[in-house]
């Protein structure tokens, strides 16, 4: 077998530049919702660590760096360092399947702008998205604590809840599209995005997601008033800063994957004709979906726990049936 060592090189590098986007981008997401923040609830926000507070992102980094690090004598010591990493990993490798844009001419050879388009990448989605509960739940038995071990099976009890209405909500633009190829779900939307077809998938779509990373108002694993902050209670330094790292990073693949389904992905006016614009209509989608997450955590108040997981299986399971019943219906009707 002949290996094409210009092809891996392409691989090796668009790898390292998507991680690289990825941890720089988690770092100035942070500074983005500390800013957009203070702006909707007229305070005013980093503005100390460099001009207009840009370099406040640096400075936490740093701090955390050198922050003492402690790990309970009688914690699980293995597991408990593991734990973060696990929470971390899947987040940064779901992108692998999610185009940021089409082919383009680099150095006279096509290159596509994504990693991987396999015609099951949803299922891949699906799948890398649910490692992550084991990162929370292992963080809490690890830290052989009572308030951590409980956070970390509520905090379980509530992602794999709402997988359940995440999973169909990606049906409809399935079904659509007829693939499970985020390319192909992308091309389809070249005329209509799928949100006009799906209002009401985007919407459980958007919901659930918020749930799946633990964002407000459905981030009780983590709050503070609630069981002593949960899962990482025991945690401190860099490896806490891996989960809050982890966080950060699947808001932003969230969005990328929610752009793909129902806002056109990478495409926009005369991205045919100039390819390159694909990328920013892509980073501008998802900068977009992060203000909407972070709105609704500066306005909206905590749901308790037992509404929270009656609202995932009560109201939002019933509505993605419902929705996968008559996208389905209208298909077959339609001779689509």
């Amino acid at each position: 077998m002949v290996v094409d060592w210009v092809l891996v090189l392409e691989w090796v590098v668009k790898s390292i530049l998507l991680v690289f986007i990825l941890l720089t981008g988690f770092a100035y997401t942070t500074f983005y919702e500390r800013k957009l923040a203070a702006l909707i609830q007229l305070r005013i926000g980093p503005n100390r660590a460099g001009p207009g507070g840009w370099l406040q992102p640096a400075a936490d980094g740093v701090k955390l760096i050198f922050k003492e690090e402690f790990t309970p004598a009688e914690a699980y010591k293995f597991v408990f360092v593991l734990a973060p990493i696990i929470t971390v990993v899947p987040a940064i490798v779901i992108m692998a399947v999610v185009p940021w844009g089409d082919m383009v001419n680099l150095f006279g050879r096509m290159v596509p702008l994504y990693l991987a388009d396999i015609n099951v990448a949803v299922l891949y989605i699906l799948s890398v998205a649910s490692v992550s509960v084991y990162g929370i739940v292992l963080a809490g038995w690890a830290s052989n604590n009572k308030y951590a071990m409980l956070g970390g099976l509520r905090s379980s009890a509530q992602m794999l809840s709402y997988e359940l209405a995440l999973g169909l909500a990606f049906i409809g633009p399935i079904l659509i599209a007829g693939s499970m190829s985020l390319m192909d779900i992308v091309e389809a939307q070249r005329n209509v995005w799928f949100i006009v077809y799906q209002p009401l998938g985007a919407i459980i779509f958007y919901i659930a997601m918020l749930a799946e990373v633990n964002r407000a108002p459905f981030d009780m694993p983590e709050a503070e008033q609630e069981l002593t902050a949960g899962y990482h209670t025991e945690y401190s330094g860099m490896k806490f800063s891996l989960f809050f790292m982890g966080e950060y990073i699947k808001m932003a693949a969230v969005s990328g994957i929610f752009a793909s389904l129902f806002l056109g992905g990478f495409r926009g006016p005369f991205v045919d004709q100039l390819p390159g614009l694909g990328p920013l209509y892509f980073f501008l989608k998802i900068v977009a979906s992060l203000g909407v997450m972070i709105w609704i955590r500066a306005t909206m108040p905590r749901l308790r726990y037992d509404r929270l997981m009656a609202f995932g299986w009560k109201v939002l399971l019933p509505l993605a049936l419902l929705n996968v019943l008559v996208t389905a219906v209208v298909i077959v009707a339609l001779g689509l």
